[in-house]
């Protein structure tokens, strides 16, 4: 029996498409009176959307074949830089119907100018914003952490999704700034892959280089469950699951499920924790409580969670007290602005806090914005991060 398709998500689209599109023109006619100029535009964007709703139709198929990633980015940019486009036009007209003039070839100007800047913007992310990574560090006092971590330092990456690679040499750079920062541990906080296992294997001759003292560490983040793409059964699922734990072990990464280990400086120590992945909307299979087994209360805790929601919802009022969490997950949507005291990014409707430090009820999450990024393949103001956390003891 063949699936009915909903034409009206399809109608409702595609009449947006259309009049978006037919206010584009009008600017456009300003520009130039070429009787071709506007028959050509709408083959065009004729074109490019019968590509794209193929494609989304596909997608159950083919996966992010390169045919729906090259149709669904021309798509997104282009709707993205004729939005930026209709909203400068539409400001004008508001201002050119108040003062009852016509429309001014030098605002039309204006917003085909920012047009073009949208578009640049775009392609500056996917060349060379998804691998321009940075260091951000972390200095955090705790009065209860042992005298003998004073001063130790953690490295964190997350969401590497080795799927999305396309560039060695721009990987590696993000591998040797890892290594370069000499931290004394290294955590991972998921999502090492899109969806299949066999993403990593050409990369694992590259973050297995990663190495620090008292060791690397990983959980695993909802992705790696494969839960976004179709099986031919279950075994085989189960089986990509077992083969990137694996991969997890090839890499020199301990990996965390719902257990926890012991980090040792000095006859002191401190428990680092790794849970599955839960996160609201996205899978509950960690158990916090199972990951803490055998912990007591005084203990200094380190938690590992890929959701930053597991921390809202659990970790913050968890009756034994986790003194630092650290998650990824948000990629910081991989858009947005943080420069001129200005910190933002459309994630902020979904998660409140969506990445660095926060600090409530005496316990401290750090959300890493992600050293890969996954659909949009680029970056536009929220870089590929690895954090450096120094941990201080307050001093009295």
């Amino acid at each position: 029996m063949k699936r009915k398709i909903n034409l009206l998500p399809i109608i409702i689209i595609g009449l947006f498409i259309f009049l978006l599109n037919w206010y584009v023109v009008s600017g456009l006619s300003v520009l130039s009176t070429n009787q071709y100029i506007t028959p050509a535009f709408w083959i065009i964007i004729a074109g490019i959307t019968a590509s794209f709703f193929y494609a989304i139709s596909q997608f159950s198929k083919g996966g992010m074949g390169t045919f729906f990633k090259v149709v669904t980015h021309i798509t997104l940019i282009l709707l993205t830089a004729e939005l930026v486009l209709s909203i400068t036009l539409f400001l004008g007209d508001g201002y050119r119907l108040f003062r009852g003039e016509a429309r001014s070839l030098y605002w039309v100007e204006f917003s085909f100018l920012l047009f073009c800047l949208t578009v640049l913007i775009f392609l500056y992310g996917m060349i060379f914003g998804k691998y321009k990574y940075r260091v951000i560090r972390h200095e955090l006092f705790f009065d209860d952490l042992p005298e003998a971590f004073d001063g130790f330092t953690i490295a964190q990456i997350s969401d590497i999704h080795a799927g999305s690679f396309n560039n060695p040499k721009a990987v590696q750079r993000g591998v040797d700034l890892v290594n370069r920062q000499k931290a004394d541990l290294f955590v991972f906080t998921g999502d090492l892959v899109n969806n299949k296992a066999e993403e990593i294997k050409p990369w694992l001759s590259f973050f297995s280089q990663i190495k620090a003292p008292y060791g690397q560490f990983s959980i695993l983040g909802n992705h790696d469950y494969g839960d976004y793409i179709k099986w031919e059964n279950e075994e085989d699922k189960r089986a990509n699951l077992q083969q990137l734990k694996k991969y997890h072990a090839e890499l020199g990464f301990n990996l965390l499920l719902d257990n926890h280990t012991r980090i040792r400086k000095h006859n002191q120590s401190i428990l680092l924790a790794g849970v599955e992945n839960w996160g609201i909307g996205f899978g509950q299979r960690g158990d916090l409580k199972k990951a803490l087994s055998g912990s007591t209360p005084d203990e200094f805790k380190i938690l590992l969670s890929h959701d930053p929601t597991h921390w809202e919802s659990e970790v913050k009022t968890y009756p034994s007290k986790i003194q630092l969490t650290l998650a990824g997950h948000t990629h910081g949507m991989q858009f947005g602005i943080e420069a001129f005291g200005i910190k933002w990014s459309p994630v902020k409707y979904r998660y409140a806090h969506w990445a660095g430090i926060k600090e409530e009820n005496g316990r401290i999450l750090n959300i890493n914005r992600g050293f890969g990024f996954l659909g949009f393949s680029g970056r536009i103001g929220i870089w590929p991060e690895i954090t450096i956390i120094e941990l201080r003891k307050t001093k009295r």
